[in-house]
């Protein structure tokens, strides 16, 4: 279940980096491939500006993504859930927030809950069915608290900066491997170095980027598990540092090993606690250590 989350994470990102490469394909941008080789100042500004595009057109599609592929209610006008929508406009309150987020359900089985959007005043928090079923309210407090901080603290906006950074990388990265390989693969007759920007290079390109893109993936991952910690603290001084520990031993009782089979979906709450090599690609830290982090936490 942990791999399926890296799995998506990373496969997720790989699709954006692919769209982008063959869109600059098709428009025929590769002007950083000269007579002389590569003119390494336009193929950084190239993707910087290609990078970061990506990443930032992804933040502001967030929400909508979230509500048609989550098929996500708003519920802010419904009696129903009034005490929810109450609970997390409260935190906002609590937090600062310049706007309400949109308060949203989904139905699915599974403990989960999220927060997205491009800014602090055009936010969604989102929770499943089953975390309402399956939590109580003290529990439920401390995960919206989570997820209101993860707003407060401005996550999207700076996961979408770090993201757009590491894909500007993996770009620049790409493109000289490709490029290096391509012209040892070159025949003689081949004088210029710009034969590079044929079908073959894109063809590595891609290659490298997938490759890159993987390895990108653990600075991506390690800024992702700073800020659960920052969004637990957050939670804990919203609306108590005990219902976020509650909450976080909540899901530890309900994705035990003797609960996976029953339980296999785990997402952005429930990463499982393996240790190894596989935890730097997590985006989230085990459980016992935010539950440890907490403990120590003084507001």
């Amino acid at each position: 279940d942990c791999m399926r989350n890296i799995f998506l994470v990373l496969v997720t990102n790989i699709l954006v980096m692919i769209t982008i490469t063959i869109v600059l394909q098709i428009l025929g941008v590769n002007h950083y491939l000269t007579a002389y080789g590569i003119d390494y100042a336009s193929l950084a500004i190239m993707c910087l500006v290609w990078g970061m595009g990506g990443a930032f057109i992804s933040l502001m599609l967030s929400k909508f993504m979230a509500k048609t592929l989550m098929r996500v209610q708003i519920v802010d006008q419904e009696p129903q859930y009034a005490s929810l929508v109450q609970t997390i406009h409260n935190l906002s309150k609590a937090a600062g927030l310049p706007k309400m987020p949109e308060v949203g359900i989904y139905h699915s089985p599974e403990v989960n809950a999220f927060a997205t959007g491009p800014s602090k005043s055009n936010s969604l928090v989102a929770v499943s069915t089953g975390l309402l079923e399956r939590m109580d309210r003290d529990e439920v407090e401390g995960v919206l608290g989570h997820e209101v901080a993860h707003i407060a603290n401005g996550d999207m906006v700076t996961m979408t900066l770090v993201q757009g950074v590491v894909n500007a990388f993996v770009m620049f990265f790409a493109r000289i491997a490709a490029f290096a390989v391509s012209q040892a693969m070159r025949n003689d007759d081949d004088e210029s170095p710009a034969h590079g920007g044929g079908w073959m290079h894109f063809i590595l390109v891609m290659v490298f980027q997938i490759l890159f893109s993987i390895l990108g993936q653990f600075v991506v991952s390690w800024f992702s598990r700073y800020r659960e910690f920052r969004a637990d603290a957050g939670s804990a001084r919203l609306g108590g540092r005990e219902k976020m520990i509650r909450a976080l031993k909540s899901l530890q009782r309900t994705f035990e090993p003797d609960m996976a089979e029953a339980h296999p979906s785990i997402s952005s709450m429930k990463i499982s606690n393996k240790k190894g090599w596989l935890a730097l690609l997590s985006t989230h830290p085990p459980l016992e250590d935010r539950i440890a982090a907490l403990e120590g936490f003084r507001a």
